[in-house]
């Protein structure tokens, strides 16, 4: 990966850290909801993604947050977001912040 797309990989990553479960006080990263960033020669994101559950509430407010703040990036183009369920999420993909924040530490 060159540079360039390196620094948009890490811009992508920071907007990924303010995109919030309304349901827990943890972003979406850091509880290991994200699997997967893939960005093409023509600035096009890919981003492989899974909920707490396959029945989240909230589904549609967290993917177009995922959306609209990745799309707000400077230099991407356009976005996709693939929903998955394999692997299912579980709490071992949390990060250490997350796990301290929800008291799991």
């Amino acid at each position: 990966m060159n540079s360039n797309m390196q620094d948009l990989l890490e811009e992508i990553i920071v907007m990924l850290h303010s995109v919030y479960d309304p349901e827990i006080p943890v972003n979406i990263f850091d509880l290991g909801l994200i699997y997967d960033v893939d960005i093409d020669e023509g600035n096009n994101v890919r981003i492989e993604m899974t909920l707490t559950s396959p029945n989240c509430p909230a589904v549609d407010f967290i993917l177009s947050d995922v959306q609209m703040k990745v799309e707000s990036v400077e230099g991407v183009n356009e976005v996709t977001i693939d929903l998955v369920f394999d692997p299912p999420w579980e709490r071992s993909m949390m990060s250490e912040e997350a796990l301290l924040e929800l008291g799991f530490l």
